[in-house]
């Protein structure tokens, strides 16, 4: 994309482009916004690790109604479907280039067939929602072993329960160098009942493009097909 930084300032608040300029990296700035101009969000949050930040996500996650709070203070629930309960082996598949071939004990589809279908799966995923951005890191930070990763989601459940399983890394991804290779998750629950549960089974994919280290989830909520670092 050419115009990135551009639609990034369109999309985004002062607020929101600054707190993303100030991660000095092309990948993820090209990541974003061609998540934003495919799943055609009305609000962008870039999530950092101030206080405040983890607290709205968590607040934002009851607001949405997909948690619940309980009797004991600060304590939530969150109920999946119950045709999203494990991960989907079936609705997992990787992206292999027609020049490559993987075991026949994966499940996989041709590249561009496979992008084709999620992204024609996530396009407007996200209208009239906020599209969510975290900045985590997969084992310590400032370790040569830790491994940086960018999440988008429109589930502010999902964007609650990573704080609950990886460690907040804006501050490290402030410091990340232009060229350097990250994770990139792209997530859209899709398809809710009033219940706020994802409902569109049939079509609920998890495509992990390995050329790019970009892995696509759609209509799914459950942690193991929809949280990347997992």
């Amino acid at each position: 994309m050419s115009n990135v930084k551009e639609l990034l300032k369109e999309k985004l608040t002062a607020e929101s482009y600054d707190r993303l300029m100030a991660v000095d990296n092309a990948k993820i700035h090209e990541f974003i916004a061609d998540a934003i101009e495919l799943t055609n969000p009305e609000a962008v949050f870039v999530c950092t690790d101030a206080a405040e930040d983890i607290s709205h996500v968590r607040e934002m996650a009851v607001k949405s109604g997909e948690e619940a709070p309980l009797e004991t203070p600060g304590h939530t629930c969150h109920f999946d479907g119950i045709y999203d309960q494990a991960r989907d082996r079936n609705a997992t598949k990787y992206l292999v280039p027609k020049t490559e071939t993987l075991s026949k004990a994966l499940n996989q589809i041709e590249r561009e067939e496979g992008l084709a279908e999620v992204r024609g799966l996530m396009k407007d995923s996200m209208k009239s929602r906020t599209l969510i951005l975290r900045f985590l890191m997969l084992g310590p930070r400032d370790s040569v072993f830790s491994i940086p990763c960018v999440q988008i989601t429109d589930s502010w459940y999902v964007a609650h329960s990573e704080d609950l399983l990886y460690r907040t890394a804006y501050d490290q991804f402030c410091k990340i160098r232009k060229d350097e290779n990250v994770f990139c998750f792209l997530h859209s629950a899709g398809q809710l009942s009033e219940d706020m549960i994802s409902v569109d089974v049939p079509n609920k994919r998890i495509y992990m493009d390995y050329t790019t280290d970009t892995i696509y989830s759609v209509n799914t909520q459950y942690g193991g097909n929809t949280m990347g670092l997992k």
